[in-house]
């Protein structure tokens, strides 16, 4: 592509990403989203994944046709000896296999075996079927009464799971959309002036000041985008560690607000991710807006009320070193048949502005 086509393409897009924030709504005026069957339709089962489409790829052409533009990588890198996750299905293991050969050929050949937890463990992105909910709270002193959990969009125990041993039926990862959309990361951190602390909230005002402060206030965050939120709690991810079942890093961590939540939703993003490990906060005694009986209130709303995807254990360190506030984001969960999520390697590809 000559210079002058190359100029008129770069200026076009960049009208494109920003013009609908040009119109919208200013932030406190932005409408509630409408949860579940009522904005995507019954029998939905991709949530926010619908907004990806045209516009968000038209948005990331403007950042992938940046001639400065880098390749950040955000995904941890996977081994036996990361932090593990207490909460996760079971620990990693890695067996590396002796170099083999084919008889009769010159051929040689590599390999490993992995075993546990594919999405819960390092980098990983949340199915809508990772969480459901029941009607009233569980004691714990008798047998889980899962025929009564519900899901995203209504569906049932039932219909999602209809055995103990069954991949899910409905709202499992192989559902997911490739995310191929604009990314705005908020640098909490930068906000702060410091990491934030274990069991700190990132407010909706908080989300508000940071776009003020990147400059981003009169894009503001559209429909379809993802966002990420950089709160310093990775540089706790230490790989080799010294007891990868015992971290500090997956003792407690920093985290949305129920407000930060709801703001992100009434804007239709697709992804929320964090560089933390559980996406709320996790602290003792709970923060005061835990919604009842559900201590992990913003997965909750994010998979079962919203249809947003999450990923937790994100790496933002380079994305907030340089001052890549807006950039391309491509995520590709593996289509794992029924899982309840998987290990991703999620890219950003944004001009640096150090």
């Amino acid at each position: 592509m000559n210079r002058p086509r190359h100029a008129f393409f770069v200026l076009g897009v960049l009208f494109l990403d920003l013009a609908p924030a040009l119109y919208a709504q200013s932030p406190a005026e932005a409408p509630l989203t409408m949860a579940s069957s009522a904005r995507w339709g019954v029998g939905d089962e991709r949530g926010n994944g619908n907004t990806q489409g045209f516009d968000t790829r038209l948005r990331c052409a403007f950042h992938l046709a940046q001639p400065m533009a880098q390749v950040y990588e955000l995904g941890r890198v996977v081994s036996s000896t990361m932090p593990q996750n207490p909460f996760g299905d079971a620990p990693v293991a890695l067996e590396y296999l002796a170099t083999r050969g084919i008889p009769f050929t010159r051929h040689a050949g590599n390999g490993e075996v992995f075993s546990g937890g594919i999405g819960s463990q390092g980098t990983q992105f949340d199915a809508l079927g990772h969480f459901g909910f029941l009607d009233a709270p569980w004691p714990g002193t008798t047998p889980f009464p899962a025929e009564r959990v519900r899901y995203y969009n209504g569906f049932t125990h039932a219909q999602v799971k209809p055995s103990a041993d069954a991949p899910l039926q409905k709202l499992g990862i192989d559902k997911a959309v490739p995310i191929v959309t604009s990314a705005v990361m908020l640098d909490a951190v930068a906000y702060r002036g410091r990491r934030l602390d274990a069991g700190e909230r990132v407010t909706a005002a908080d989300i508000e000041g940071m776009l003020r402060a990147q400059g981003l206030q009169y894009r503001g965050i559209l429909a379809g985008d993802a966002v990420f939120v950089y709160t310093g709690w990775g540089t706790l991810w230490r790989d080799p560690s010294e007891n990868p079942s015992f971290t500090e890093y997956y003792s407690q961590g920093p985290g949305l607000s129920v407000d930060a939540q709801e703001y992100l939703a009434a804007r239709t993003v697709v992804l929320v991710a964090l560089d933390n490990p559980f996406t709320d906060p996790v602290p003792t005694p709970l923060p005061p807006d835990t919604l009842p009986d559900l201590p992990f209130s913003v997965h909750h709303n994010n998979l079962t009320q919203h249809g947003i995807h999450q990923i937790q254990n994100l790496v933002l360190d380079e994305l907030a070193r340089d001052h890549v506030s807006l950039s391309c984001a491509i995520v590709l969960p593996l289509r794992i048949l029924g899982g309840a999520g998987s290990m991703v390697r999620p890219i950003a590809v944004g001009t640096p502005r150090r």
